[in-house]
């Protein structure tokens, strides 16, 4: 579930367990251990309930497992400390070129993020990136903002700063790939539609409909 529809959840069966504890305790006599246990045990089961619901119906619409999608929310977990990591050194950095090619990076990561949190069967599409573009790209921002905002350079480091700025382009370029691997399929079934698209108005162009033929349907 999203993290907004189960904080409601737990909003809405939080009062009804007040509400339960309040019928049972005043309006039917109970005691009071009796009908605090009871309420509980029914907000207990309407929370875990429609949890189970939603998370079912969720799964199965994407065709994933409860062991398939704990792995995948681990490792998403994972990314979004990663990421946090890579937005610190972004916000680290002074010079106006560092500042823009970890601008770009963190976009990219961002975005594959928020595909892959949006439709998590994309995962299995996007372990390169997950598992070896990520960690790198972090690693080496971590370190060129470092390098970048020391006051006195020396020749070796200016060295060392431009192989790292090579290198992020390069990784740059690989997240691109990556992102469009993972949408591939969504730009073919684009471009089937479009076929379709294009065959039929050339079709109506050929054929157009007379007024008979229009009026029959009608």
């Amino acid at each position: 579930m999203k993290p907004i529809l189960l904080f409601l959840l737990g909003m809405f069966s939080a009062a009804e367990t007040f509400m339960l504890w309040i019928i049972l305790f005043l309006g039917f006599d109970l005691p009071y251990w009796s009908a605090s246990l009871s309420s509980i045990l029914i907000g207990g089961l309407t929370f875990f309930g429609v949890k189970f619901f939603f998370d079912h119906k969720f799964l199965k619409k994407n065709k994933l497992t409860r062991k398939e999608y704990a792995y995948i929310q681990k490792n998403m977990q994972d990314a979004k400390s990663k990421m946090a990591r890579l937005q610190k050194a972004f916000l680290s950095v002074r010079s106006m070129g560092a500042f823009k090619q970890l601008y770009e990076l963190t976009k990219l990561t961002k975005r594959m993020y928020q595909i892959v949190h949006k439709d998590p069967r994309r995962f299995y599409q996007s372990e390169r990136f997950f598992f070896y573009h990520l960690d790198s790209i972090v690693e080496l921002s971590e370190r060129y903002a470092m390098l970048a905002s020391q006051p006195v350079k020396n020749e070796q480091m200016y060295i060392s700063l431009k192989e790292t700025q090579s290198t992020l382009e390069d990784l740059s370029d690989s997240v691109k790939k990556d992102i469009y691997h993972v949408l591939s399929r969504d730009v073919e079934d684009l471009n089937f539609e479009l076929d379709v698209a294009k065959h039929s108005l050339k079709k109506l162009e050929y054929n157009p409909i007379d007024t008979d033929e229009r009026s029959t349907k009608q």
